[in-house]
């Protein structure tokens, strides 16, 4: 008998369902890409409806279900934090505890009653319900699915139940606690406070305080480190909580933090300004000396030679680049999906690996499929759906498709590319893009502007076939997921002439720096993601059909969405959000669509209305 266990991840930000049967993730999907609300927090009904789907299993067939963090404990230390900052915390305290005691403090309960009502049985004939701690779930999301056999493990976030940082020992299909660092000294909600200060929303928009720095200038570093952080040498610290609003109150900063910087927090949408440029850089520069110190701990205290990590702070694909290079490991594996959906999948894998302590092996590669864990949909399915609305498309044999694709984008087109399994992290992989011919001057501001309806300042990743990749960027490895980031190779790059070094901030936007100007950030870098024949044998041959007619392997690789939107689910979301943008042809698997053959399109709510921004 296989032994299934359904781990879940909700009701704080990124709800998320996976399955593992007999320790091998068979499918794992965030709410979001269902309800079309970005960051869903609520019970992930149609997450776990889906996973057990994929299987072809019902909820009662499932031996365990383990929930991603502790409830409880997470109370115990929002009144412990209250009580240590009173009378400060009061107004806050008024607002979040009444939600506590109604919701939250009853999850257990609230769980069951969910699980009951999806699976249509009696609470009392529900599987086990388990919890494991929040870091515990980051590390096992971390060191069980990667291709080492022992490893130390970093995690690092905002805060789970106390813990904000937490160092692990893996080793086969144990996970060791080591030490850990507690709120309210954060690395993650140090990096939110500058989000937030710099006018960008928490919990999403740290990848734009991440993509900003570049056009910065350094010059706040010794600012943070003489007045909101004390660091010691082994990359262990503590905040000044004179500067920070995050443990009692409703902001991340307050006017001891406007005081130090020199104004109030940007305001959202508005101007942004050389100061947010130099403050991004700066706390980007802090965050990377942090996780270069901790990392060495770990190193010297271990005496191992791989490192894992996980938690929110470890999207920081420029922090990760830093590390693999000048950091003290042979490797490193980042969880793909390491914020808190990946919790789903870590609760599971740390029930069946020391819950249950079944042993582990090690394949050739790490154990995530390429990422590829969520729905996908058959031909029939996409001609259904195109023929209700009278859409016009051509169907494409597979030895068809990539060369008239590969044609399509060398002709400066931009195409949403919708096929296999949809990823499961906030990285699109391939399966559900909008690519680019990256050696187009005007792409990056034609996707921003025209097609994602986001910031002119927002680099775009290469997507480069993982046989090429040294030869085109300085890396040497795989980084299927995009989260490395790497400088092109210097034979690629374009010297700027003395003028152009002059310039300043944002006046370096739009000066072509490489070969592939699309996917070169201002300082030469690039978030690299390698492709593989073995997890996307579609993708890499339209990489390679591209490469036959352009001689580059490359194409640029954005999330198939706009602004506020989660990244596209099903055929249906493919299609509007085509329909909506100024992209030029969609491929929904073996079909392919002009956008100039479509009927008029009758928008009853712009997309404007319909998502938030973030």
């Amino acid at each position: 008998m296989k032994t299934s266990i359904l781990g879940i991840s909700a009701y704080y930000h990124d709800s998320a369902a996976a399955l593992v049967i007999d320790g091998t993730i068979v499918a794992a999907a965030q709410e979001e890409r269902f309800t079309r609300k970005k960051h869903d927090a609520a019970f992930p009904q149609n997450a776990v409806e889906y996973c057990l789907t994929e299987e072809g299993i019902t909820l009662e067939q499932v031996d365990y279900i383990v929930f991603y963090d502790k409830p409880l404990v997470k109370f115990e230390r929002l009144l412990e934090t209250y009580l240590a900052y009173t009378p400060r915390g009061f107004k806050s305290f008024l607002t979040a505890i009444p939600i506590w005691l109604k919701e939250k403090l009853y999850l257990k309960k609230t769980l069951k009653r969910e699980l009951s009502a999806l699976g249509d049985m009696p609470e009392k004939s529900l599987p086990p319900l388990m919890f494991t701690q929040h870091h515990q779930s980051h590390a096992a999301s971390a060191f069980f699915p990667s291709p080492f056999q022992k490893a130390g493990v970093l995690c690092l976030d905002g805060v789970g139940e106390w813990a904000t940082s937490s160092v692990w020992l893996g080793e086969d299909n144990h996970l060791t606690p080591c030490w850990e660092i507690d709120f309210p000294h954060s690395l993650g909600l140090l990096y939110s406070a500058f989000t937030y200060y710099t006018g960008f929303k928490v919990n999403s928009g740290e990848y734009k305080l991440m993509g900003l720095a570049p056009y910065g200038e350094p010059c706040y570093v010794d600012t943070i480190f003489e007045n909101l952080l004390d660091l010691k040498d082994d990359g262990t610290f503590r905040l000044n909580m004179k500067y920070f609003n995050f443990a009692t109150g409703l902001t991340m900063t307050n006017h001891h933090f406007d005081k130090l910087f020199g104004g109030p927090p940007r305001g959202a949408e508005s101007e942004i300004t050389q100061r947010e440029m130099d403050l991004a850089r700066s706390i980007q520069v802090v965050t990377e000396e942090i996780v270069l110190k901790l990392a060495r701990t770990i190193h010297r205290e271990l005496g191992v030679d791989y490192l894992c990590l996980a938690g929110g702070v470890a999207l920081n694909c420029v922090s990760n680049g830093r590390l693999l290079r000048e950091g003290p490991f042979k490797d490193i594996w980042i969880q793909p999906a390491s914020g808190d959906a990946g919790g789903a999948v870590g609760s599971a894998l740390a029930i069946w690996y020391e819950y249950l302590e079944k042993p582990r092996s090690i394949g050739s590669g790490d154990a995530m499929f390429g990422s590829y864990l969520g729905p996908r949909y058959t031909d029939g399915q996409i001609r259904q759906y195109l023929d209700s609305i009278n859409a016009v498309y051509q169907e494409l044999n597979e030895e068809e498709l990539a060369p008239r694709v590969a044609d399509i984008l060398a002709s400066e087109s931009i195409v949403g590319w919708f096929q296999g399994r949809m990823e499961f992290g906030p990285r699109a992989l391939g399966g559900r893009s909008i690519i680019g011919d990256p050696r187009s001057t005007k792409m990056q501001s034609t996707m921003n502007l025209k097609i994602k309806y986001r910031e002119s300042f927002r680099p775009f990743a290469p997507a480069v076939k993982a046989d090429r990749v040294a030869e085109w960027f300085e890396h040497d490895r795989p980084s299927p997921y995009m989260l490395m980031v790497a400088n092109v190779a210097s034979d690629k790059r374009i010297t700027m002439t003395d003028e152009q070094s002059a310039l300043f901030g944002i006046e370096k936007l739009n000066i072509p720096r490489s070969q592939i100007p699309a996917v070169t950030h201002i300082d030469y870098s690039a978030r690299i993601q390698t492709v593989h024949e073995e997890t996307n044998p579609r993708f890499y041959q339209l990489l390679d059909d591209f490469e036959r007619q352009t001689a580059c392997p490359v194409l640029v690789n954005t999330s198939f969405n706009v602004r506020g939107e989660p990244i596209v689910g099903t055929p249906e979301d493919a299609y509007r959000c085509f329909m909506r943008t100024e992209m030029d042809y969609l491929v929904l698997e073996n079909v392919l669509l002009a956008k100039t053959d479509q009927p008029h399109w009758q928008d009853d709510k712009q997309w404007q209305e319909e998502f938030e921004l973030d």
